[in-house]
């Protein structure tokens, strides 16, 4: 059965779309804010989401940055901001369709059905990476041994988040804020204690010696950088 993820922070608007999409025979999560949606798209990737824009703590667009770091799933923003920069940056940063609020029924489900027909885009960013000795799969949010054994490492969905920020970008230094922002939302880019706890759990469950890591590297006073 076809999976939506639905996120929005109007409660009667997720009832009914929840209630029309569960009608179409479509298995349907919700999700009330950003950080929410990010962990439901981690935990259970869905096959669609259909996104606001206007969300408490993680804004919207930070969700549909951070989501294409790692997923080519189809997103189709749904929200009411109608202006035409809103619907280039959203298109821009990575949805496949934008649709206005208020709006038909019939008319989002037919965008629906034709996102879901669509090729799936190619993966960005390569999503599988070797870290110690493990592989990690951020698309499906799997670690495996790299000698096949039997997977040893369960990462939280905050390290899943941190992980997929910094792995889009190999080999380049990712400051402290844009982590922050992007995984936290606005108004963290001070606390910059989260990461270094993060950075320090990280460290203990991929790298062989988590003293002197050699994939997950910090940057003193500037940020941090997956090197391959």
């Amino acid at each position: 059965m076809t999976r939506i993820l639905i996120v929005d922070d109007e409660p009667q608007m997720l009832k009914a779309l929840q209630i029309n999409l569960q009608a179409r025979h479509y298995q349907v999560s919700v999700a009330g804010d950003g950080r929410q949606a990010l962990m439901e798209a981690t935990k259970n990737p869905p096959d669609a989401i259909i996104l606001d824009l206007g969300l408490p703590q993680i804004g919207g667009m930070q969700v549909l940055q951070a989501l294409r770091a790692w997923s080519a799933v189809p997103i189709i923003v749904l929200s009411g901001r109608s202006e035409f920069a809103d619907k280039v940056a959203a298109l821009d940063a990575g949805a496949d369709d934008y649709v206005t609020k208020p709006f038909a029924m019939n008319e989002l489900l037919a965008r629906l059905r034709a996102a879901l027909r669509r090729p799936t885009r190619a993966e960005p960013q390569a999503p599988k990476v070797v870290i110690g000795d493990f592989t990690v799969d951020v698309g499906g949010a799997v670690v495996r041994r790299t000698d096949g054994g039997i997977t040893a490492v369960r990462l939280t969905p905050t390290e899943w988040r941190i992980l997929a920020v910094l792995l889009a970008h190999p080999g380049k230094l990712v400051t402290g804020h844009q982590i922050l922002q992007q995984v936290w939302g606005p108004g963290h880019e001070q606390k910059t204690n989260y990461l270094r706890v993060y950075f320090a759990g990280l460290r203990r469950k991929l790298e062989r010696e988590p003293a002197r890591p050699r994939h997950l590297l910090t940057e003193p006073g500037m940020g941090y950088r997956y090197e391959p």
